[in-house]
């Protein structure tokens, strides 16, 4: 079994020092990893970026984010991902990384992700140069969350994680007005994880949204938003299926 902690949402400024750091004392016993969504500061500064280096540093699991919309604010998310790093968090864009865990190795894919909704209501690749160019983001993010989780495989990762900022379904959406669900995530994220293979998919950004959800395939997909889950971290339990 493996236990997976995840927050996103945190929105961490100067005048955070210190608050959540009391709430990891028992970290160790109770997860083997730990993931942020994402929006981990309120306007990616570098003071900000400062703090939740300062609150996720030298933690005993190991620590793996990526970055939300917040995050990119101020127009440093490279400065904000290089603080991050100096403090041992692991942070992913379009990348990958393993974690050793009794014996299995886990693998997270991780991509910021972008928006253009679900289903049957989603903004296409065509017309105005800005509109492609929102949508070409957000297939760029879900084709690197692809790659990322078909290379996990490769690597022969026992357990494979997707993490992301934006929703890759509508289902932890709900609570959220209809109006924006667009701007809150892409259905190309879900397609990526049911095509490349997940155990779990973690995203953030939805405040009002649900935990629970499902991508077409069945993979397990949560809203860890930390207005969602109403704690400093959840803990997710991935279970070896039965023999037989």
């Amino acid at each position: 079994m493996i236990r997976v902690a995840a927050v996103g949402d945190i929105h961490l400024g100067p005048d955070s020092r210190g608050q959540l750091r009391p709430a990891f004392a028992s970290l160790g016993e109770r997860a083997d990893l730990l993931l942020l969504a994402g929006d981990l500061t309120r306007h990616g500064t570098l003071a900000e970026a400062a703090v939740v280096a300062e609150e996720f540093g030298g933690l005993p699991v190991p620590v793996v984010a990526v970055l939300g919309n917040h995050d990119y604010d101020a127009g440093c998310p490279r400065e904000v991902a290089a603080i991050l790093a100096d403090g041992g968090i692991r942070v992913l864009e379009r990348s990958v990384t393993t974690v050793p865990v009794g014996g299995e190795l886990v693998g997270v894919a991780g991509t910021k992700g972008f928006g253009g909704g679900f289903a049957g209501r989603s903004a296409g690749e065509f017309g105005e140069p800005e509109m492609k160019a929102f949508v070409r983001h957000s297939r760029e993010c879900a084709d690197g969350l692809r790659a990322g989780l078909t290379r996990l495989t490769a690597q022969g990762c026992s357990w494979r994680i997707a993490l992301t900022h934006f929703s890759p379904v509508p289902d932890t959406l709900a609570g959220e007005p209809p109006e924006i669900h667009p701007f809150l995530g892409s259905y190309l994220l879900a397609e990526a994880i049911d095509e490349a293979g997940a155990d779990l998919a973690v995203h953030g950004h939805a405040h009002l949204g649900r935990e629970h959800g499902l991508t077409a395939c069945g993979v397990r997909v949560r809203n860890v938003a930390q207005p969602v889950i109403g704690q400093a971290y959840a803990v997710y339990r991935l279970h070896p299926e039965p023999a037989g």
